[in-house]
C-alpha cells in the first residue's frame, strides 16, 4: 500500500495556521426523523446516508477549487488555511466565512487530522498518541481491525510497521479462530511502543526503509514480503527495499540529488556485473 503525503507536505514553509470547522447549515431540517415519543434531527452529517460523506466532500473541493493547494487544506468539514506571513494570513481569512467559536486563528502550529503541523515538522498528535497507549488487548476480529487501522495511518513514523504487525492481521483471515496469544500481546505492545519512539538490516519477513533529510527522519515505510520474495537471495532481498523505497518516494526525490546508504556490500558488486538476470 502507497499512502500519498503529498497534500500534507504542502504545507511546507508555511508559519502561521488558522483551522476552522464550518457553521451549521440551513439543510439540517432535512435529516428529521420520528420516533414514539418526539421529531429528532442531525445537527451534523451523518454517515448512515448514502454517498454522504462522498458527495459532501466533492462540493466542498467543488466550491474551494481555487484555493485549493494554495492556501487551503479540506477535509469534510475542517479547513486549514497556511499562509508564509501575517500579512498573507490575513488576506487569507478575509475570503473565508467560519464559525468563529470553534476556529483557532494564527496558530504557529496546528492539530490537523491527527498530525501536528508546524514551519517544521509534522509529527503525530499527541491525543492521538494516547488513545493507542490506552488502548485495550482486542477481545475479536473487528477490535483489531480498527487497532491495526490506526497505527496503520501513522506508519510513515513508523519503523517495521509492517514486519511487527504481520503477526496480528493473520487474525483477520476469516478461516482462522479468534485466539488471543502471548505471541499477539507482544506484537501489539511492540506497535503502540514504536509510536512513542521518537533505522534496517534484510529480514525473511518484509521490507523496510527510512527517508532521512539532514540526519532527520522525514518517513518511515515498510511492507510484508510476497509470498515468491521469501525464496530471493540476500543481495536481492536488499535491493528489492531498495527499489521498493524509490517507488514509495519517487514524487520527492525525482529531480533532487539523493544518496542510498545499505549495509549490504555485495550491491556493489551487482554494479559491475556486465550480466544480470531479470530481478536485478
Amino acid at each position: 500500500m502507497c499512502i500519498d503525503y503529498r497534500q500534507l507536505n504542502k504545507l511546507k514553509g508555511a508559519i502561521v495556521f488558522s483551522k476552522i470547522d464550518l457553521r451549521s447549515d440551513s439543510d439540517v431540517p432535512k435529516t428529521t426523523f420520528r420516533t414514539r415519543y418526539k421529531h429528532y434531527e442531525y445537527l451534523v452529517m451523518p454517515f448512515g446516508l448514502m454517498n454522504a460523506p462522498a458527495v459532501f466532500m466533492d462540493l466542498m473541493n467543488w466550491i474551494f477549487r481555487p484555493y485549493l493547494d494554495r492556501f487551503v487544506v479540506v477535509f469534510i468539514d475542517d479547513i486549514l488555511i497556511y499562509s508564509c506571513d501575517e500579512s498573507e494570513h490575513a488576506e487569507h481569512l478575509r475570503i473565508l466565512f467560519a464559525k468563529f467559536s470553534k476556529c483557532e486563528f494564527w496558530l504557529r502550529e496546528v492539530s490537523f487530522l491527527g498530525h501536528i503541523v508546524s514551519a517544521t515538522s509534522i509529527r503525530v498528535d499527541p491525543r492521538k498518541i494516547s488513545a493507542i497507549i490506552d488502548w485495550k488487548p482486542p477481545r475479536n476480529v473487528s477490535e483489531v481491525r480498527s487497532f491495526l487501522g490506526l497505527v496503520g495511518y501513522y506508519r510513515r513514523f513508523m519503523k517495521g510497521f509492517s514486519m511487527i504487525a504481520t503477526l496480528m492481521t493473520r487474525l483477520l483471515q476469516k478461516d482462522d479462530k479468534f485466539e488471543w496469544s502471548v505471541n499477539y500481546q507482544q506484537s501489539f505492545e511492540q506497535l503502540k511502543a514504536l509510536l512513542t519512539e521518537a533505522p534496517v538490516d534484510t529480514s525473511l519477513n518484509g521490507l523496510g526503509s527510512v527517508l532521512m533529510q539532514e540526519g532527520k527522519v522525514v518517513a518511515y515505510a515498510s511492507r510484508q514480503l510476497k509470498s515468491h520474495e521469501k525464496n530471493y537471495p540476500t543481495h536481492d532481498l536488499e535491493l528489492a527495499a531498495i527499489v521498493f523505497a524509490l517507488k514509495i518516494w519517487c514524487h520527492l526525490l525525482f529531480g533532487e540529488k539523493w544518496h542510498t546508504y545499505t549495509n549490504h556490500k555485495s550491491l556493489k558488486y551487482l554494479m559491475t556485473q556486465k550480466d544480470l538476470n531479470l530481478r536485478q
